[in-house]
């Protein structure tokens, strides 16, 4: 048996080639995707070159594809209140693999509802009220999003109460909407798998098409999916493994990319500081949050705001003015690329360093102290992650880098920060030949062949 797995990313389109018997990956092959033209343009000259590596054309017995071509999923979620449901409707979207440009709590406003067209969307998530709870808010919010003249689908996963009118007012619209289990059923219970599918069969029926890639499934009897739920899918497979092999336990994900950062951690979460009471929700043991301000080339110019480029340039020995102009050059020519040994090269590998450590500290949990009549008390929002043992870099300006621990420390533990719970004492892993995306394809088929072939592509590195 022979598998082809294609990522049709918005960058580059990207092949894995993979053969059962041998039990390893033979060839990859990368060529730019042809959003403009047609998308499997780039297929086939990813192809030809996957092709060229092994002297001989590569037969397959099945293709498997994922896809983020031009940008992948573009959500809105909307919730009551920002520390329930508004949370919970961001962790369904973002495990789904969408980008969730923005979220809002409460009823929206005017301006929001404004907000919301000149963000147009392919998806909004409504969310809002536990089962039996309030009931006005989601209607209200329904009744201000069908009102928007925008060619977006809607998914309603919230207050089963309010079903029956959800429906009268979606049907009436003639817009296109799934009404789903409600992602926080009671308070403080998380039930986000309902909403997470509705989103990933909404991105098949509709965006599959709307991004050219009809041809790529016609070709295929497997779902496209999400290229993050695919790289998802393959960290919750390395880090669990199967019924019959181990996997490696807990890890942290970072892939850095030109646009975004998205970041998955595979763990529990437990708090490592005793006594400590923990608020809000109980996060997911998969979880997946992306970054849309802290990208290495489209986004470089917010990564540049977020992060302090006058340490960056201390670290480095250099003008600040240095560390400003390579931004300014390669905001406006993305396509630059720094040369080894360079002080450019420098420069990108600290403002990727920079940009890994704020992302994975939005990702990772908070710990405060909070003194009661009984003493110091700590209280955990989110995941702690401060004992998770590996960290593991996905993507090209690490794969390219020939000191990618030095960036992939940005995600260790910073005693300045305490507060942000980190790894503490993480080693360093490297996706080589970017193929998470490619094994979480395969773990939906041969889940003993994907865990083996990630057990020799993922090496650590110093």
């Amino acid at each position: 048996m022979k598998y082809l797995t294609v990522d049709f990313g918005s960058t580059y389109t990207k092949l894995t080639a993979i053969d059962a018997q041998k039990r390893e990956v033979v060839a990859t092959g990368a060529s730019f995707t042809t959003i403009e033209t047609h998308v499997m343009d780039g297929f086939r000259s990813a192809l030809a070159k996957l092709e060229q590596q092994l002297g001989a054309p590569f037969v397959y017995d099945e293709l498997l594809c994922c896809s983020s071509a031009a940008g992948g999923l573009k959500m809105v979620a909307l919730g009551l209140v920002p520390e329930l449901t508004s949370k919970a409707a961001r962790m369904a979207a973002s495990s789904a693999g969408a980008k969730v440009v923005k979220t809002y709590a409460f009823e929206i406003s005017k301006a929001e509802q404004d907000e919301i067209g000149q963000i147009n969307p392919d998806l909004v998530l409504l969310c809002g009220g536990t089962d039996g709870g309030n009931k006005d808010v989601i209607l209200a919010n329904a009744r201000r999003l069908v009102a928007i003249d925008r060619d977006f689908s809607i998914i309603a996963a919230g207050n089963k109460a309010a079903s029956y009118e959800l429906e009268e007012i979606f049907r009436a619209s003639g817009k296109n909407y799934v009404i789903t289990e409600n992602v926080m059923p009671s308070f403080n219970r998380l039930n986000i798998e309902p909403a997470k599918q509705c989103i990933k069969d909404l991105f098949i029926s509709r965006i599959v098409q709307a991004k050219g890639l009809s041809e790529a499934q016609a070709n295929t009897r497997y779902e496209i999916i999400p290229t993050p739920l695919a790289v998802l899918n393959g960290c919750e497979l390395y880090s669990k493994g199967t019924k019959h092999t181990p996997g490696v336990g807990d890890i942290v994900a970072v892939d850095m990319g030109g646009a975004t950062t998205d970041i998955y951690s595979m763990s529990d979460g437990a708090p490592t500081v005793e006594p400590v009471m923990i608020k809000g929700l109980k996060e997911p043991y998969s979880k997946r949050t992306v970054e849309g301000d802290l990208g290495m080339r489209y986004s470089l110019s917010a990564l540049g705001d977020e992060v302090d480029v006058y340490a960056i340039a201390c670290e480095l020995g250099i003008e600040e003015s240095l560390v400003l102009d390579w931004v300014a050059r390669c905001t406006e020519h993305p396509d630059t690329l720094a040369q080894e040994d360079t002080v450019e090269h420098r420069i990108e590998e600290a403002l990727a360093k920079a940009g890994i450590s704020l992302a994975v500290e939005r990702h990772t949990g908070e710990i405060e102290s909070v003194y009661t009549p009984m003493g110091q008390v700590f209280t955990l929002t989110g995941k702690d992650l401060s004992n998770v043992p590996y960290v593991i870099g996905i993507g090209g300006v690490l794969i390219n880098s020939p000191r990618a621990a030095y960036i992939l420390s940005g995600a260790k533990y910073d005693p300045t920060r305490m507060k942000h719970t980190k790894p503490k004492n993480p080693s360093y892993l490297l996706d080589r030949r970017y193929i998470f995306a490619s094994m979480g394809l395969l773990s939906a088929i041969d889940p003993e062949l994907a865990l083996e072939i990630m057990k020799k592509e993922i090496v650590p590195i110093n």
